[in-house]
């Protein structure tokens, strides 16, 4: 899939002190894409919002 118009984020659930972060592209027609903000021009997954929201939806809740 061509991620050339993507508009990265970084995610609210990504560690601000572990440098694990995750940027999320959500403005992709009939896609969610998301990649390392430490690699952006390294892979990146691709997914359906459907099963994206299933993921999310499933995440513990954050304190």
């Amino acid at each position: 899939m061509d991620l050339t118009g993507a508009k990265w984020r970084k995610s609210s659930r990504s560690s601000t002190n572990g440098g694990a972060c995750v940027e999320v592209a959500g403005n992709l027609v009939d896609a969610v894409g998301v990649r390392d903000s430490k690699d952006p021009n390294g892979p990146a997954l691709v997914f359906a919002p459907t099963a994206w929201r299933a993921f999310v939806g499933r995440l513990p809740e954050r304190a």
